[in-house]
């Protein structure tokens, strides 16, 4: 039997779209909470992104909707928008992705939640805080990560702004969007009281990204330019071996003592530029220069061998595909294989989280788009005369 997870007990709506507000609701679900998962007729859009074995049951989907309810309906129609509030009134907390101006539009502010639902948790995902000149603006993953940085960031290893190859600002806004809710249900459980979340996505990845890059402005007036030295000077990245690439980092002088020693050169510890920590933070290319010239000398085995039980930091570095292999994922059992009803077997990566009396799990893989419609209707109290006549009259689908 599954032990109950973290956040057993705990219902939430889901009512957002796309990466962000998916996958928090997921990270919820995986914790034990029960997501109900509302899309119109259509669809998420991320049921048609990446490859797939049926239509609307893409990968990007099955991947942040698992531990979910699916349920269809048509909120423009008042009955659809009754069934909506009668989720509301049950639920703990309400997540969607909509802009300010439309969440008011659509009576899905807290204002309005809260009149349904005295002590809902309405929790709202947006591009940004909506006092600012930026506020009510359209944002995805691409617009976040020119305005916070991390485009311009990429330009020290591409020579121009790139983005990062992941979408990093929707899944680290989501984490932190999870962190809030469960913040809110924990303040919720002590005092009875609902609240109102906004997790805006610059604010977030300025935050950070500034955890390490906020460089000199840290003082102010600022006594540097903003950026960890190393990173900003292009010389932290992978090293080129004889058949590979290997990430090596010797950072205590520890470390450098017994990497002179592997070399061959134990007399690199006199040279000023390498004699100690500080004086490598100011010799980056020298002490990154000559890590990379002795890599380059060996393949990734001999390296390996060589380094293995050192206490130095070091690893081959893996392909994307190499993941699905590696042994160190494969005997901790991090890949986990599920039967889908519709999709056959998935992979799915384990939680990283470990809670010993109150794990999470996966429960449910991604619901087909109006799977669970009667089951959930039921549960709020319609009887199948009335769910009828909603599916007849296309304000709810089931599948």
């Amino acid at each position: 039997m599954i032990p109950k997870g973290a956040l057993d007990g705990i219902r939430v709506v889901d009512l957002s779209s796309v990466i962000m507000g998916p996958f928090a609701a997921q990270l919820l679900g995986d914790m034990g909470a029960d997501i109900i998962k509302v899309e119109p007729r259509h669809g998420d859009q991320t049921r048609m992104i990446g490859p797939r074995r049926s239509q609307g049951m893409a990968s990007v989907f099955l991947n942040t909707n698992r531990n979910k309810r699916g349920i269809v309906l048509d909120l423009k129609e008042d009955d659809g928008r009754a069934v909506l509030d009668r989720l509301i009134e049950r639920a703990d907390i309400v997540i969607q992705s909509n802009r300010t101006s439309a969440m008011k539009r659509l009576r899905l502010d807290y204002e309005s939640l809260k009149a349904i639902n005295p002590k809902i948790i309405s929790c709202q995902v947006k591009g940004f805080t909506d006092s600012g000149p930026y506020g009510g603006q359209p944002a995805l993953d691409d617009i976040i990560q020119s305005l916070s940085g991390f485009a311009m960031l990429q330009s020290v290893v591409g020579g121009e702004p790139r983005y990062v190859p992941s979408a990093i600002a929707d899944k680290v806004c989501a984490v932190y969007a999870a962190l809030a809710m469960s913040m809110a249900v924990i303040h919720k459980l002590r005092t009875g009281e609902g609240q109102n979340v906004e997790l805006p996505m610059l604010e977030t990845m300025v935050a950070f990204a500034t955890t390490e890059h906020i460089g000199g402005y840290v003082f102010e007036p600022p006594i540097e330019r903003m950026g960890y030295g190393s990173i900003r000077a292009g010389s932290r990245r992978p090293y080129k071996t004889r058949d590979g690439y290997l990430a090596f980092l010797p950072y205590t002088d520890a470390h450098w003592i017994i990497f002179s020693e592997l070399i061959g050169k134990p007399e690199l510890m006199q040279d000023p530029r390498f004699k100690d920590f500080d004086s490598r933070t100011k010799a980056f290319d020298a002490s990154f220069g000559e890590v990379a010239k002795q890599l380059a000398l060996k393949t990734n085995a001999e390296w390996t061998e060589l380094l293995e039980g050192r206490d130095i930091p070091f690893a081959v570095v893996n392909d994307l595909e190499d993941l699905a292999s590696d042994p160190h994922l494969e005997s901790i059992d991090f890949w986990q294989f599920h039967n889908h009803p519709t999709e056959g077997r998935l992979r799915m990566a384990s939680i990283p989280m470990t809670l010993s009396s109150s794990p999470g799990s996966i429960r449910r893989l991604a619901p087909n788009l109006g799977e669970h419609t009667r089951e959930v209707l039921a549960e709020l109290g319609y009887s199948n005369a009335e769910i009828d006549s909603l599916l007849a009259q296309e304000i709810a689908f089931a599948a």
